[in-house]
């Protein structure tokens, strides 16, 4: 009889844990199931998505070269390293360059002397003819004298300016800032300027960058120039960056029968990340924008027999109603009908 006792309660007590937790279930169920949103204004803009790739703007990349013949004699940069513009990036040997301009400094201090002479002798031969000391034609020739001298003085003047001139070009500058992407030549090499200015770096000026986006030609007839644009790359994918179309090539690019047109957008708001040339970019060009506007989100849309409908929560019943959608973007829809700002409605 005790027995049997105790086995009932057990049961009874069985029974209840069961039941209490399929009750608790049953709410945690209900409670996670139903989400809602309130019917609310956002701006709701229409796009065009694209792939693309940033490149150096035209002038971005410069290859800097040397005007000079001669042996490197230092090499003061490396890949990455950030330049200024007026830097010394590299120096040639100046031994044979410095010789020509001791030299052209020397023709210009004998030159300076003998038209130093010349004047002073054009002065004492005029006032001989004065006294009637010389002749006229004397004189003619201390005149020519004096002239011949004054442009051998210009000329060495003018072969000290290109003989420094040549000296400078054993320093190699650099012509704008930016990071170093390559080296060409390494210390103790010898250059060769005679035909072609040989590569010595090539800088890149990372805040001179632009996105080339590839519209589809489906999409390229609603783009225009001056259009805003937001782009993501991998590296950064929770940062939008911001440009605006620069241009829209004429020729269509064509890869695997698809066809499409570079539009160049021009990066206007870097938001303080480092991008490089070559990067991937997902391409979002603006073309229109309708402002505070109601909008749900995609979500909460249900389609039936070709009509669009949400799910009202007014009170303890779900109600059902139509709406009119217009523009989508982002996830969102705009209504046009059908909801009023405020009201909540379902999205699961």
């Amino acid at each position: 009889m005790k027995k049997s006792l105790m086995t009932f309660i057990s049961a009874v007590i069985l029974m209840s844990m069961v039941l209490r937790c399929g009750q608790s279930g049953d709410e945690q169920k209900n409670g996670n199931s139903t989400q809602t949103v309130t019917v609310a204004r956002r701006d709701i803009s229409s796009s065009v998505l694209a792939t693309g790739i940033i490149k150096p703007m035209v002038g971005a990349e410069v290859r800097v070269g040397s005007r000079a013949s001669g042996t490197v004699q230092h090499l003061y940069v490396n890949i990455g390293d950030m330049v200024t513009k007026g830097q010394v990036l590299a120096e040639l040997d100046p031994a044979e360059l410095q010789a020509e301009y001791n030299q052209a400094k020397a023709a210009l201090e004998n030159a300076r002397a003998n038209y130093e002479y010349a004047k002073l002798d054009l002065k004492r031969q005029h006032s001989l003819l004065k006294q009637n000391f010389i002749s006229q034609n004397q004189l003619d020739l201390a005149e020519k004298s004096f002239e011949i001298n004054k442009a051998k003085l210009k000329q060495a003047e003018a072969n000290l300016a290109y003989a420094e001139v040549q000296l400078s070009y054993t320093k190699i500058i650099a012509p704008i800032s930016g990071v170093i992407a390559s080296v060409s030549t390494q210390e103790g090499e010898t250059v060769t300027a005679r035909f072609s200015a040989p590569t010595f770096v090539t800088i890149i000026n990372l805040k001179k960058l632009e996105v080339w986006a590839y519209v589809d030609e489906t999409d390229i007839g609603r783009v225009e120039v001056g259009q805003r644009t937001t782009f993501t790359v991998d590296t950064y994918p929770a940062t939008d960056f911001e440009g605006v179309v620069t241009a829209i090539y004429p020729k269509a690019v064509i890869q695997d029968n698809v066809v499409n047109y570079v539009t160049t957008i021009k990066i206007t708001n870097f938001k303080g990340k480092t991008l490089r040339p070559e990067m991937t970019a997902t391409v979002r060009i603006l073309l229109k924008t309708r402002e505070n506007v109601l909008a749900i989100p995609r979500k909460a849309v249900h389609n039936r027999e070709g009509e669009k409908f949400v799910t009202i929560l007014n009170g303890a019943m779900p109600e059902k109603r139509k709406v009119i959608l217009g523009w989508e973007s982002d996830g969102y829809f705009e209504v046009l009908s059908g909801l009023k700002e405020g009201e909540k409605i379902k999205t699961q």
